[in-house]
């Protein structure tokens, strides 16, 4: 088999790890623009040690095209050297649209797929360092920033090779401080962004041991991590998931809980993580269904089985079983339903629609039908 492989071109990974980060600076620059999560201590050392000159940019939630814009139009005027994010999968992502906007200029409508104008982004990214302080997204490792369109009420990506962060920088220790309910959403993103990628009609062996190895660091440490926020070996089981999960996606492609959870998402108001959470069991049942009812030749039905024994830790496990235990891991780790966050039988049809049209849904092991993608929805409710 023949395969290429992009990533960062440096990860630094390990508990104790952030001491690093500024002697990593130091070498792209003096200026730094500073993306934050607002939790961020911006009078402590992590913070105050990072460059010379500084411009802070605290954000919350999830990046918006106004919140983008705001962000790009501040890092400009003060002309930054490299562009450090530290915080959740949204900050990591908020810092990858910021440098690759100031290296392609324009607005970030000027690039958007599906509700923006789709321009590729040819130019190259001011460096980017992702500091990732949650396990979930793999934001550290991947080539795209989903963004939100309020006027659309969809999310819809910039992508490029050029958004690979030049250094992920992931601290374990970083994550210790996150609540659980962060922890269960932003931990099932992870587990999925290596399910998907290990089942995908896009993977390759390369890409096949880094999800094998995230699933089965996701079997140990995510309900450890869950229970026991300050488990710091179940944390950094968590953030190698989250981190092999990011190369493996961005690599081997993603699936049909990808492909619907950006619309769920944009009509929700939902987290990411959480979407993703709510609809993985049913849209594993409904691929396992369809690839036995219409394609049993399909190697993805034998990596499903692998999952599962990965997963459960039964070397006798079926695809079933597999399902079983993400359903019980999904329900003990309290993830709500899709209407509880706020979907409506109304919206199903065109959450479908969307969810079809996706990117995601080419990973997918095999085609769903329309009836399909309305059964997973519908489960999921």
């Amino acid at each position: 088999m023949s395969f290429t492989f992009t990533t960062a071109q440096r990860v630094v990974f390990g508990p104790g790890a952030v001491r690093q980060l500024p002697g990593i600076v130091t070498g792209y620059g003096s200026r730094v623009f500073l993306v934050l999560d607002t939790h961020i201590d911006t009078d402590g050392d992590l913070v105050t040690g990072v460059g010379d000159e500084r411009l802070l940019w605290p954000t919350q939630g999830e990046p918006t095209v106004t919140g983008i814009e705001r962000a790009v139009a501040a890092a400009s005027e003060f002309g930054p050297d490299v562009i450090v994010g530290i915080g959740g999968g949204s900050v990591v992502d908020t810092a990858k649209a910021v440098g690759i906007l100031l290296g392609n200029g324009g607005a970030p409508l000027d690039y958007l797929e599906v509700v923006g104008a789709g321009k590729p982004l040819t130019a190259g990214s001011l460096p980017v360092i992702a500091v990732p302080t949650t396990a979930g997204t793999g934001a550290e490792v991947t080539a795209n920033t989903p963004i939100f369109s309020p006027e659309h009420k969809v999310k819809a990506s910039l992508r490029s090779p050029a958004m690979i962060p030049a250094v992920a920088l992931v601290d374990p220790e970083l994550t210790v401080g996150c609540p659980p309910a962060v922890t269960a959403s932003a931990g099932l993103d992870a587990l999925t962004q290596c399910l998907e990628p290990l089942t995908s009609c896009k993977a390759n062996d390369f890409t096949d041991l880094l999800a094998r190895e995230g699933l089965r660091r996701a079997a140990l440490g995510l309900r450890a991590a869950y229970a026991d926020g300050s488990d710091v070996a179940a944390r950094t089981d968590m953030s190698m998931c989250s981190l092999l999960g990011g190369m493996a996606l961005a690599n081997a492609k993603l699936g049909a809980v990808h492909g619907l959870a950006a619309p769920l998402g944009g009509m929700t108001g939902g987290a990411h993580g959480e979407v993703c959470a709510a609809v993985l069991a049913a849209c594993t049942r409904a691929n396992i269904a369809a690839l036995t009812e219409r394609d049993p030749g399909n190697p993805a039905l034998e990596r499903y089985a692998e999952a599962a024994r990965i997963l459960t830790g039964d070397p006798a496990a079926k695809p079933a079983d597999g399902i079983a235990w993400i359903a019980e891991t999904v329900s003990l780790l309290g993830v709500r339903t899709l209407s509880r966050l706020g979907l409506t039988a109304e919206q199903i049809p065109d959450a479908v629609k969307q969810g079809l049209a996706a990117s995601s849904m080419k990973g997918n092991p095999i085609v769903l039908t329309e009836a399909e993608v309305t059964r997973i929805v519908e489960e999921s409710m």
